[in-house]
């Protein structure tokens, strides 16, 4: 009888337990999809830091491999033009950035030697101009008819993935949201968009 009494006791516990993995899993995804739901509804935020750097703030989406195949067709392409399997993916972002420069330039008298098809050499005068500094940098050429122009721009965009804890008072605790913060180098760029998603696993 107490052997009986034992193995229902094992049976029962494991039922228990079960049932409460089962519970814990589904209040996760809950979580997960009530955040999804939050994020998606959000806009970025666009903002300048304390330096008067560009930035950008949005929330991070939590997506399953069919989710992605699903709600971002052409993010999972781009993984795939990579070469990269998206089961192997951990997370991937995109920021999408426009670079505006208002700048006045000398222009500059340069004769340059050429030779004619017939062989005759000729001197000819051009108009160039320059313009520079840290981040940009525009060379010009400006003949008879045309301009010719190239234009160089140099940035680097910092990522942090942050945890936003629940607040209640002065007291902080658990995970309210995952956010992720861009921030461009370049004065002359701003930030249009941005997006950050990380892939959960199966046995997450």
């Amino acid at each position: 009888m107490k052997r009986f009494l034992l193995i229902a006791l094992i049976i029962a516990g494991g039922l228990l337990w079960v049932q409460s993995a089962r519970l814990r899993s589904e209040k996760r995804e809950r979580r997960r999809l009530e955040s999804n739901q939050t994020a998606l509804m959000s806009d970025v935020e666009i903002y300048r830091t304390k330096a008067g750097k560009a930035a950008a703030s949005n929330m991070v989406l939590n997506l399953r491999v069919s989710e992605l195949e699903r709600l971002r067709a052409a993010d999972a392409e781009s993984i795939r033009d990579l070469g990269i399997k998206l089961k192997r993916v951990e997370s991937t972002a995109k920021t999408a950035t426009a670079t505006v420069v208002e700048l006045r330039a000398k222009l500059r008298d340069t004769a340059v030697v050429r030779e004619t098809s017939a062989g005759a050499v000729i001197i000819d005068s051009m108009r160039t101009f320059r313009w520079r500094d840290p981040w940009v940098t525009v060379e010009g050429l400006i003949e008879r008819d045309s301009v010719a122009c190239r234009v160089e721009s140099i940035d680097t965009l910092r990522q942090v993935v942050h945890r936003v804890p629940r607040r209640f008072l002065f007291i902080r605790w658990g995970t309210k949201a995952i956010r992720q913060e861009v921030m461009s180098s370049n004065p002359h760029t701003r930030i249009v968009y941005t997006d950050y998603i990380e892939l959960k696993k199966r046995n997450r």
